[in-house]
Formats: structure tokens, C-alpha cells, sequence
């Protein structure tokens, strides 16, 4: 279930809402295959940007492309075969079961109103399996806690196949363990992944490349040994860091104080 991965490219987005300009001629840049993410402080234009990515907001100028297409030209139907987004928000009218949920990620790419067959049945079960919902699978959505819900919705994503799969802080309501998963489950599945994250130590173990936003501009873009720099994180978020290596990995870890 490995996604084929597409080179994603913002040129000079800006997004305005009720006459205020939030992001300011953005331009950033994801290799097929690679996770950037977004960081900066709440307010910063972050889900504004990936609103525009998932195609939710249209950009006052600029342009979001996918392998050289215009995201906003595609077909709703293309649009959902080649991009996923995992959002903050995630309400639902109906009580379908985990399962039905899940399945819900195959429909871009059915024919007519068949149902999903063997094959499809079997993606989606493999997916609940990697993210921990099996034991799920005949309950109401309305009623799970905050982290099952999104550990249902990754799934859902993931077997959707998509070329780019955009997620705005997919960390929330998950406890350690899968919070360390998530974004290891994302790059597994093979696509381009474009993230918004608060956690800056997830970023920094998990992302390729990071681009910081602060009121709705890219300050800072780069590798994250070269953007998770004290300074930086002073000037834009207020707080002293400490760099650390892990001690049994040697990744790259902040410890945090109060300026």
C-alpha cells in the first residue's frame, strides 16, 4: 500500500479572509517522498497555508502545484485520488463505525456505487492494524475518545493512497506512543507529506526539511539541525532552547525554559 510521491511547489501564496491578509506570498517546496513540515507559533498562518494545500481555501495570489498541476484546476475526484489531509478539525453527522470510515478512503478510486471488494476490504484492515484500531473496527466514530478518532482518521488516509498527504497537527489527542508513530506511519506509507507540528522535538526527529512561519511569512527554511537554532527559537517563540543529543540515538532534541 505505498504511495507513488509528487514534488509539491507553493509559489508566492498569500490568503486573505474578511479583507486581512494572513499569509504573505509563501513559497516553499517538498521533494517527492519528503516530510516538511511547518512550524511557528499559534497564529501564524500555519492551517491558513495548508488550508489552501487541501484545497479548502483559494488563494489571493500564487499558486499551489502538484507535479506541475495546478491543485486548484483539478477535479474534485483527482484532486482526492492524488492528495489526503488529516485536519484539526474532524466533525461528523452520522455515527459510522471505524470500519465504514476507513473504507471511506477508497471511494476516489471506485467505479459508479460498487462497493468495496476483497481487496479493498483487506487495504483497509492492514491500515486499522497499523495504526491500532482493529479492535475498533464495529464502533461508532461519535464515540470514541479524542486519539481514536484520529488514529481512525490516519487510517483512512492512508488507504487512500494519496500522492500528498497534508496534516495539520496529526499529533493531537495521541498519547507518547503514538505520537511517535504517527509521522513514521506517514512516511512508510510512501507519499509526500506536508505537516503542520507545535511538538518541535517530533519535528526535528521526524521531518526533512522545515519551514518557520511567523505572522503569516516564511522566516526560516532548512534542514532542522540548521532552523532549531536558539536564536531563532528566541525571536520567534519566545523561549530558551537547549540542544541535546538523545543518548541512545544521537537525533537532535531541545530542552525548553522560559526567556
Amino acid at each position: 500500500m505505498m504511495a507513488n510521491p509528487e514534488e509539491l511547489l507553493v509559489e508566492g501564496v498569500s490568503v486573505e479572509l474578511a479583507g486581512t491578509r494572513l499569509v504573505h506570498e509563501v513559497g516553499l517546496r517538498a521533494a517527492p517522498g519528503q516530510v516538511v513540515g511547518l512550524i511557528g507559533p499559534n497564529g501564524s498562518g500555519k492551517s491558513t497555508l495548508l488550508r489552501c494545500v487541501y484545497r479548502v481555501l483559494r488563494p489571493a495570489g500564487g499558486s499551489v502545484r502538484l507535479n506541475g498541476d495546478d491543485l486548484h484546476a483539478l477535479t474534485p475526484r483527482e484532486s482526492a485520488r492524488r492528495v489526503a489531509a488529516l485536519t484539526q478539525e474532524h466533525s461528523a453527522e452520522f455515527d459510522f463505525t471505524v470500519a465504514e470510515v476507513v473504507v471511506m478512503g477508497r471511494l476516489p478510486h471506485r467505479r459508479g456505487l460498487s462497493g468495496p471488494g476483497a481487496h479493498e476490504a483487506e487495504r483497509c484492515a492492514e491500515a486499522m492494524r497499523r495504526v491500532g484500531v482493529e479492535h475498533l473496527a464495529e464502533r461508532g466514530f461519535l464515540h470514541l475518545s479524542g486519539g481514536e478518532k484520529q488514529r481512525t482518521l490516519i487510517a483512512r488516509a492512508i488507504v487512500q493512497e494519496p500522492r500528498l498527504l497534508v496534516l495539520d497537527e496529526p499529533t493531537n489527542h495521541l498519547d507518547v506512543a503514538h505520537q511517535l508513530e504517527v509521522l513514521a506511519l506517514a512516511r512508510e506509507a510512501g507519499p509526500t507529506v506536508l505537516t503542520a507540528l507545535h511538538d518541535l522535538n517530533l519535528a526535528a526527529a521526524h521531518c526533512d526539511l522545515l519551514y518557520v512561519l511567523r505572522a503569516g511569512r516564511i522566516v526560516a527554511s532548512g534542514p532542522p539541525e540548521e532552523v532549531l537554532r536558539p536564536e531563532l527559537l528566541a525571536e520567534v517563540f519566545g523561549v530558551r532552547a537547549t540542544p541535546v543529543r538523545h543518548p541512545l540515538t544521537g537525533a537532535l532534541q531541545l530542552l525548553f525554559d522560559r526567556l
